[in-house]
């Protein structure tokens, strides 16, 4: 081989390092959000917390990047991706230590809020990354890789977390994160990317609009258990006319993104930057992808949720039991989100969608008929599995359609959106599953009790308590012979939160099937052919690739 030959050769070899870089940061990230579900028992444990209230440590990692990412992709073009990447990645950095050393609950929700908002720059710097370091078919690569990085972090999280998390406790997990941390930081000098822009503009009003919308949307889904669905309960920290302060959040946080929508477009009207190109989401097939993965992201949440709570807290098991239960669900989205791009040349979008969201809903309506107290019987893994092949490929698939649609010089404007749309769904679909479970289970308690009867007055009472919550059969039996309960009585109370327990998953899984199912209508309009690569960009946009809206 001549000289000339070995440099390019090796020129080519060398071209695929900064996506180390890049696909390890989503490792990163998706590792974090992974890697909470199996940890649950232990910080429950640790912290002496409520399992809805340490869920909350998701919730509020959504809500930072999905308040924040639009902002992040700003202050990116305006800084620069590389600089900026690199000064995020301390501050991810801070959080894992203040994981490591939470001294309580409120800490680790605080930690992850810091994760998040060094998420919201890391979201959109990732795509506009790619854009700036491969076009054509390597660009089109490079991004089917991410949503394969995410997967396999889904996979690697459960197992170490769980093997971790049984053997040695929860800390170490995100210890390891640190490390990883510090050598993205060092590989990210391998990154290519511009000076940044300092003319582009932020644009406050929106961003402002956008982040208040977020938080009323994910604070009022997030504290509909709490705080009631309808009418205020003891737990709310005020209500109007009696009237819960959640549903009120919700609504507030609707019309502020109406609003902000509204001023985006007065905007880009009169000439002005917004703080996102709305051409991203231009046409009814860009919609039509947003929405499929905001409902795919959500019921993913809620199944990451659903599985750990009844295994670690129902059942009483460990994070490695855990690990092996969802095990088959995170190979089979790994395997898919792989295998997906292979039938990109053979069907449409829209017909790849629709064959997803069907798998989903009857993966789901499987499970609800077949699931016990024994989550590893075989029908429920095929249940698990039968899932995981439709969320694999419906989050490959609509992350494509949204970035071969938009030119490489709304790649920012791309990933900001798509960070936008999957955390503020995995907010929604953890905070949602959380406050439909505990309200089915509140009302299973009830019926339970009415059907059953010969319970006491007393041990009635405390089995409807209006913070009712999930709570493991040893830890209530515990409970109740400590208030001198008879033997008796506890057996029958312990019978009674068992069968509620299992009614409101099953229930539940009904109801995410619903949702599955209702998808499947919107999702006819995702394109009939997809694009069979990402279009390189032109002379003027390679040097600003993702740097301008």
């Amino acid at each position: 081989m001549s000289h000339d030959g070995a440099t390019a050769s090796a020129a080519a070899r060398n071209s695929w390092r900064p996506m180390i870089a890049i696909a390890l940061t989503q490792v990163l990230m998706s590792f974090n959000v992974a890697a909470l579900p199996v940890s649950l028992g232990g910080m429950v444990e640790d912290f002496g917390a409520a399992p809805t209230t340490v869920s909350t440590g998701i919730v509020m990692y959504g809500l930072a990047v999905a308040a924040l990412v639009m902002l992040g992709a700003k202050l990116g073009q305006r800084f620069g991706w590389v600089v900026v990447f690199r000064g995020v990645l301390i501050l991810f950095l801070l959080s894992t230590i203040l994981m490591v050393t939470a001294p309580g609950v409120w800490f680790m929700i605080a930690a992850q809020g810091l994760a998040g908002a060094s998420a919201a720059i890391l979201v959109p710097a990732l795509v506009a990354l790619i854009a700036e370091n491969y076009h054509g078919d390597q660009q089109a690569t490079a991004v089917g890789s991410l949503g394969s990085a995410r997967a396999a972090s889904g996979i690697s999280a459960f197992l170490i977390g769980g093997v971790l998390g049984t053997y040695i406790g929860w800390r170490p997990v995100w210890m390891l994160l640190a490390g990883l941390t510090i050598l993205i930081f060092i590989l990210s000098f391998s990154l290519r990317g511009d000076r940044g822009d300092r003319t582009v503009t932020i644009d406050g009003v929106g961003a402002i609009l956008i982040g208040t919308s977020i938080m009323c949307l994910t604070l009022g889904f997030n504290n509909l258990n709490g705080w009631g669905v309808l009418a205020a309960t003891d737990g709310a920290p005020f209500s109007l006319i009696g009237l819960s302060p959640a549903p009120v959040l919700i609504l507030i946080g609707v019309v502020l993104g109406h609003g902000f929508l509204v001023w985006t477009r007065r905007r880009s009207a009169i000439g002005q930057v917004p703080l996102i190109d709305l051409r991203v989401i231009g046409t009814p097939k860009e919609r039509a992808a947003i929405f499929a993965m905001f409902i795919i992201v959500a019921l993913e949440a809620a199944v990451n949720f659903t599985i750990p709570l009844y295994i670690q807290i129902v059942q009483g098991r460990s994070a490695l039991d855990t690990a092996f239960a969802m095990m088959p669900f995170n190979l089979t989205v790994f395997i898919s989100a792989l295998l997906v791009v292979r039938f990109y040349r053979k069907f449409s979008s829209r017909t790849i969608a629709q064959f997803s969201f069907c798998l989903t809903t009857i993966a789901l309506v499987w499970l609800a008929i077949v699931v016990t107290n024994d989550w590893q019987t075989l029908p429920t893994i095929l249940g698990l599995i039968a899932f995981g092949v439709g969320q694999g490929a419906l989050v490959t698939l609509v992350f494509n359609v949204l970035v071969t649609s938009a030119p490489a010089s709304l790649a920012g404007d791309v990933g900001s959106v798509r960070g936008t749309a999957q955390n503020l769904a995995s907010a929604v679909g953890t905070a949602v599953s959380g406050a439909l479970l505990v309200m089915l289970l509140s009302i299973g308690i009830t019926q339970s009790i009415a059907v059953n009867g010969g319970l006491s007055d007393d041990l009635e009472a405390r089995l409807e308590v209006a913070d009712v919550n999930f709570i493991a059969n040893d830890q209530l039996r515990d409970t109740l012979e400590d208030s001198n309960v008879a033997p008796a009585d506890v057996d029958q109370a312990v019978q009674v939160n068992t069968e509620a327990r299992l009614t409101a998953l099953r229930t539940g899984l009904l109801v995410l099937a619903g949702i599955s199912a209702l998808a499947i209508i919107p999702s006819r309009r995702l394109p009939q052919r997809r694009h069979e690569e990402i279009p390189d960009p032109s002379p003027e946009d390679s040097s600003v690739a993702a740097g301008e809206s």
